[in-house]
C-alpha cells in the first residue's frame, strides 16, 4: 500500500487514475481547486483535498505533500492567460517539487506532453506557446531535482478504451486513450526501471507493464 497525491484530482485523467490505485490498495489523495467536485472525485475512492496551488505557497505545499510516498502532477491551468498558464503550469509545479524535497518524499510523476523540450517548435504567436514553455521549463527543472522523477509524455488524448497496450518507443506523436495513460502512471509508480527517465507514448501493441520495464 502506498499513499498518492494526485494534483489535479479533478482532471479526466485523474478521475481515471484514482479507482486504479483505490483498487489495488493504495490510499489517494485528489488535490481540487473547486469544492463542488469534491463528491465525484469521492465517488472514485479516493479523499479530496481542497487546495489553491496556484497561490499557496511552498511551505503550504510540503504540509500537503507531507506523509504520502508519491506525488503524481496532473494539474494544468487549461488554457486562459499566459500570466496564468506560467503560474500554474511553471510555478506552481515547481513549488511542489520544492516542497516535496522539504516534505522528504521523493518519488515524483509528471504528465507532461509528448513534445514537450525546450525545442518544442511551438511559435509565439500559437495559442499553444505559453503552456510548452511552461512545461518544456518545469519538466527541465524537475529531471535537475535529486527527486526520483518521471516524465510522462503521452501524444494527443482520446476517449477511447483502455487497451493496456502502448508503443513507448515511438518517435512521433499520434493518440492515446487518457484510459491508457491512466494505466501507464499506476505501472509508474511501481515501477523502478522509469525512476529519472523521460517516456512519450501512443497507443501501441506493447503491454503497458513490459513497456515500462525498459
Amino acid at each position: 500500500m502506498a499513499r498518492i497525491l494526485i494534483v489535479g484530482g479533478h482532471g479526466k485523467v485523474a478521475l481515471l487514475l484514482a479507482p486504479l490505485l483505490v483498487s489495488r490498495g493504495d490510499e489517494v489523495t485528489a488535490v481540487i481547486r473547486n469544492p463542488a467536485h469534491a463528491a465525484e472525485v469521492r465517488l472514485t475512492g479516493a479523499e479530496p483535498v481542497v487546495f489553491d496551488i496556484e497561490h499557496e505557497d511552498r511551505a503550504a505545499f510540503a504540509r500537503l505533500i507531507a506523509g504520502h510516498d508519491a506525488i503524481v502532477w496532473s494539474a494544468g491551468a487549461g488554457g486562459g492567460s499566459p500570466e496564468r498558464t506560467r503560474a500554474v503550469d511553471f510555478e506552481a509545479a515547481v513549488r511542489s517539487m520544492d516542497a516535496a524535497k522539504d516534505a522528504g518524499v521523493r518519488r515524483y510523476v509528471m504528465v507532461s506532453y509528448f513534445g514537450s523540450s525546450p525545442d518544442h517548435g511551438v511559435p509565439e504567436g500559437n495559442s499553444f506557446h505559453a503552456y510548452a514553455e511552461a512545461k518544456a521549463a518545469a519538466d527541465e527543472y524537475l529531471r535537475a531535482t535529486s527527486l526520483d522523477w518521471t516524465v510522462l509524455g503521452p501524444s494527443s488524448l482520446t476517449l477511447g478504451a483502455g487497451t493496456g497496450l502502448i508503443d513507448a518507443e515511438a518517435e512521433s506523436s499520434a493518440k492515446v486513450s487518457r484510459a491508457n495513460v491512466a494505466l501507464v502512471i499506476a505501472q509508474a509508480l511501481v515501477e523502478p526501471a522509469t525512476i529519472r527517465r523521460t517516456i512519450r507514448f501512443n497507443d501501441g501493441g506493447r503491454p503497458i507493464a513490459e513497456a515500462l520495464a525498459g
